[in-house]
């Protein structure tokens, strides 16, 4: 018995309700342990999405008051030089620049969110945590 290793000394003088009760607690602390990480990553992610979402809001807002106010005075300027016809479409073109600029720079803020990578590559060692290891074998 002096090449028992210390899981099968353990195994062999405790009950099997003091193994299952060791078993049971330590897959509830496991599984608190990923719902705290799940849960903290997942907070990161939201606030990095809330803020690309409020900019791309921000962008339409800004987008349509720039559009109503500053592109009819703008109009009203450029038509004394080349026209009202042309000078509306001078004035629109100027706008879709400046939406599509905003537009790039919220989606490349929502590029950057990354979920929850911790989780997900602990989450993968689990079966391999609950297999026989070598020291039981």
């Amino acid at each position: 018995m002096s090449d028992a290793t210390p899981s099968e000394q353990h195994a062999a003088n405790a009950s099997l309700g003091e193994l299952v009760s060791e078993v049971m607690r330590d897959v509830s602390t496991l599984i608190r342990q990923e719902m705290a990480l799940a849960k903290a990553e997942l907070k990161e992610s939201a606030v990095t999405t809330a803020k690309g979402a409020g900019m791309l809001g921000g962008a339409g807002y800004a987008a349509s008051m720039t559009v109503l106010f500053l592109s009819l005075a703008l109009w009203a300027a450029l038509a004394t030089l080349i026209g009202w016809g042309w000078s509306g479409v001078v004035v629109a073109v100027v706008w879709a620049i400046i939406a599509a600029i905003l537009f790039a720079v919220g989606r490349r803020r929502l590029a950057e969110v990354k979920g929850a990578p911790q989780t997900v590559e602990t989450l993968q060692e689990i079966p391999g945590t609950l297999r026989r290891n070598e020291e039981n074998r």
